[in-house]
């Protein structure tokens, strides 16, 4: 599969006759565009309208993110896969309550098996996790896929609130302590690094639907408004906890990431460059890491299963298989 492109310093992006180069730091630095599905840029990086005008050729996303690593928005070029019939599809799921609890119930359902499955995986590694999973198994049980949306979020969020608390048992590093979940921007370390992952997360499923005929901007856990996307947020819940979630327990874990990988400012804490670096190499391995796909008959990455549940929603949509969420297992 072609490859994600980071740009954390600062510079200028610009097309220089068939490719792309990257000019910073006194450097100049030619990309292969032919092998790249996405760039993600950190620093401060001018560009074009040429550029763009290239990226859109090469059906190259661009993603743009702030100061404390969340998502700003992206370059998405214009779709090559529109289907009218597709998102005729899709948005009568959305706007028929009934099916969209439906979907919504099947993303929830996806996302508390993959927690619970990391969770076990430390459980049998003496980590004391066990009360936690106790509390999310009971939460668990009282989805219902008659439950409205509204109701799903709640319970999901209030296990994902147990699930990172468990980090603490996990990690057993008092800098890196969850606390409590904060955001924009996060008030500690572990914070940091779930909201930076997350917004890779998100931008990597943003990607992915890109290469299908779905259309981004309608999802169904996540309300359709006026937020350009939330199909991306609803894949990503599913591959948050086996991949952003591992990521950073071995980073931390294996002190790949250390208190020095930070930096507080007036406002909340930053994850400065190098670390940023260093996730994003872990990120990469993870993605590229491959299982044996049971129909398919042979290994897939998991990049390619976050593509495939996009294909498995657009079978849901037209009738032909009802659509079950990834479920891992170790």
């Amino acid at each position: 599969m072609k490859k994600s492109l980071y740009f954390f310093s600062n510079g200028v992006l610009r097309r220089k006759d068939n490719t792309v180069v990257f000019e910073g730091d006194g450097r100049r630095k030619f990309v292969p565009v032919e092998h790249v599905s996405e760039f993600h840029v950190f620093g401060e990086v001018d560009c074009n309208k040429k550029l763009l005008e290239f990226l859109s050729q090469k059906e190259i996303v661009l993603h743009y993110y702030d100061h404390y690593g969340y998502y700003m928005g992206s370059f998405y070029p214009r779709e090559h896969l529109n289907s009218g019939y597709m998102i005729l599809k899709q948005a009568e799921h959305y706007m028929d309550e009934a099916k969209r609890k439906i979907l919504a119930y099947q993303f929830v359902r996806g996302a508390v098996h993959n927690i619970e499955v990391v969770l076990k995986y430390y459980r049998n590694r003496a980590k004391d996790v066990g009360d936690r999973l106790d509390i999310i198994q009971s939460l668990r049980s009282t989805l219902t896929p008659d439950m409205s949306v509204a109701e799903l979020m709640g319970v999901e969020g209030n296990i994902r609130e147990q699930y990172y608390r468990s980090f603490d048992a996990i990690l057993n590093n008092e800098a890196f302590r969850f606390e409590k979940r904060t955001r924009r921007p996060p008030q500690n370390y572990l914070n940091t690094l779930i909201s930076f992952g997350n917004s890779i997360m998100y931008t990597t499923c943003l990607s992915e639907i890109y290469k299908t005929h779905l259309d981004p901007r309608i999802g169904f856990l996540h309300t359709t408004n006026f937020r350009k996307f939330s199909l991306n947020l609803d894949l990503a819940e599913i591959f948050k906890p086996i991949l952003i979630d591992r990521v950073i327990l071995s980073c931390v874990g294996r002190q790949m990431i250390t208190e020095n990988d930070f930096e507080r400012d007036s406002e909340g804490v930053i994850l400065k460059e190098k670390g940023k670096r260093v996730f994003m190499q872990e990120l990469d391995k993870k993605f590229a890491t491959t299982l044996k796909h049971r129909e398919l008959g042979r290994s897939v990455s998991y990049r390619r299963y976050i593509r495939l549940e996009a294909y498995k929603l657009e079978k849901h949509f037209m009738g032909e298989k009802e659509y079950k969420p990834f479920a891992m297992t170790w």
